[in-house]
Order: C-alpha cells, then sequence, then structure tokens
C-alpha cells in the first residue's frame, strides 16, 4: 500500500513577504508609469469602489447605532437625575400641603377661640374614629391629664361638634351631634324658641340633620340661625350648631319639623378644641324655676 504522499504547500511567512513585496513594487510602478496604469487603475476602482460604498454604509450605520445607544443611555440618566429630582419636589409639596392644612386648622380654631372668649378651652387632635366616614363617634390626644372631662362640649370649624362620652388619662371619646344618639336641647336664635336636634347617620349623607319639638307657633324660616338652649343639660349656651331648613308641620298641626345643616365638617376633622367648663346645673335649676 502506497503512503500518501504529503502536500506542498507554501510557509505563511513567506507568502506574507512576497504580497508585501509585490504590494510594494506596484505601488512604486503606479506612481512611475502612472499613465500606462491607467488602465488598470480604472478597472480595479471600478472593482472596490461598490465594495467601499457598501463599507462606508455599513460604518456609517455602526456609527449611527454607537450615537444613538450613547444619547439614549445619556437620556437614560438625565431621565433618572429628573425623576430623582421630580420625587424631591413632590415630597416637599407633599409636606408644604401638609403644613399649609395645619396652620388653615390653626387659624381656625384661633377663630373660633375668639368667636366663644368666655369658655377655657383646650386645643386636640383626632386620633380614630368608628367605624364609617363620618365623624359621629371620635378619639382625641387629650384626657383627664390635660382637664379633658365627660360632658365637656367640643366645638371645631363655626359651631358645636358635640360632646365629650368617655375620658381616659390621655385619650377622650366624643360623640357628635350626628349621630343617631344624640341629642342637643337647642333654640333659634333669633326667636329664643326651643326645639331639639336630633342626630341622624342617614340623612347626614344628604348634608341635614333633624329638628323637632318646634312650636306650632314658632316664627321661624329657613336660614335661621340654631344654637344650644339655655336649658339644655349638658350643652353650654349659646354655641352654634347649624341652620334650619324644609320647615314643615306635622298632620296634628301641633308641632313643626325641619332639617338642620350643621355648621361643621363631619367628613373632615382633624383639630377640635374641648371646653374644659361644664354646665352648671344649679344654674338650670334656676332657669326652670
Amino acid at each position: 500500500m502506497k503512503k500518501r504522499g504529503k502536500k506542498n504547500f507554501i510557509h505563511p511567512k513567506i507568502l506574507y513577504s512576497c504580497l508585501s513585496i509585490m504590494c510594494v513594487l506596484l505601488v512604486i510602478l503606479s506612481f512611475k508609469f502612472s499613465d500606462r496604469f491607467s488602465a488598470v487603475k480604472t478597472i480595479v476602482g471600478d472593482f472596490i469602489s461598490p465594495m467601499q460604498k457598501g463599507i462606508n454604509i455599513v460604518g456609517r450605520s455602526i456609527s449611527d447605532k454607537l450615537d444613538l445607544l450613547s444619547s439614549k443611555e445619556a437620556l437614560l440618566s438625565e431621565n433618572k437625575k429628573m425623576q430623582e429630582k421630580l420625587d424631591s419636589l413632590s415630597y416637599a409639596n407633599k409636606i408644604l400641603t401638609s403644613e399649609n392644612k395645619e396652620l388653615e386648622n390653626l387659624q381656625e380654631l384661633y377663630k373660633l377661640d375668639k368667636k366663644y372668649p368666655d369658655y377655657p378651652k383646650v386645643a386636640a387632635t383626632v386620633i380614630s374614629r368608628d367605624g364609617n366616614n363620618w365623624f359621629n363617634v371620635f378619639y382625641i390626644d387629650k384626657g383627664k391629664d390635660d382637664g379633658v372631662d365627660v360632658d365637656m362640649n367640643v366645638i371645631a370649624g363655626n359651631g358645636l361638634v358635640g360632646i365629650v362620652s368617655e375620658a381616659g388619662r390621655h385619650y377622650a371619646k366624643v360623640r357628635a351631634i350626628i349621630d343617631d344618639k344624640s341629642n342637643v336641647s337647642a333654640m333659634f336664635e333669633s326667636t329664643g324658641e326651643t326645639c331639639i336636634v336630633k342626630g341622624n347617620m342617614e340623612s347626614i349623607y344628604q348634608g341635614y340633620i333633624n329638628i323637632e319639638m318646634i312650636s306650632n307657633t314658632a316664627k321661624v324660616k329657613d336660614g335661621d340661625e340654631v344654637v344650644t338652649s339655655h336649658v339644655s343639660d349638658k350643652f353650654l349656651p349659646g354655641l352654634s350648631v347649624g341652620y334650619v331648613k324644609d320647615i314643615t308641620t306635622d298632620s296634628s298641626n301641633l308641632m313643626k319639623t325641619a332639617h338642620l345643616t350643621p355648621v361643621v365638617n363631619f367628613d373632615q376633622m382633624n383639630t377640635v378644641l374641648v371646653i374644659t367648663q361644664l354646665k352648671d346645673s344649679s344654674e338650670l335649676g334656676e332657669i326652670t324655676k
């Protein structure tokens, strides 16, 4: 069996050297005999130009994509910085809004304090409420250690909120006048005629609670102010409760009923004033006599 002969090949170094020498010779000849090689140049140019054009197109495409990538990264970086600034401004705006709201609450309490200058008061913050969207029963952060006790009147906004129904050392529970269990002895400020303001958790969704026990002869009209009366056993006299509307006479033609729009917004409440003076029962006895 014959051995397979070795293949003849040229060593890469020799091939590289030969090609290099050939290139140099071609360069020299192209400069020295430029006229004679013009045809060759044309042929080579016709062959190389499309390739060069394609290479240029590919190069520009790659360059454009690199520029685009670089621009995208720069935009992403800039967007991240802008988002951080936006988050910072948004947080600062929330703080400012909260501080403005707190300032408005304090200004409101200050005006209310001036409205009833004869009553001693302590400011309190609402810390929780019972069960629904309305502040019919809620808790405040002041208690017996702050001079707050059961049956003390609570005011906010433009008038009466309710009464303290429970007091601990550092907290108190308030029952608002809109609660179903609330009954306030009141009177019409313009005439002095008495009535009963009764809480109603259904009608408050329409913006009113009820007024009952209005004398059939009472000369009242829509828009008259209702305040706490002197004959109330727990509520101090003269506190604004709300304004009357929708006055009607019952079927027996003996009494009138009406609706009352409270002067306090009971679906938004942050701070209140507790009047730290209890109703003097002896005063009520004198009035009754």
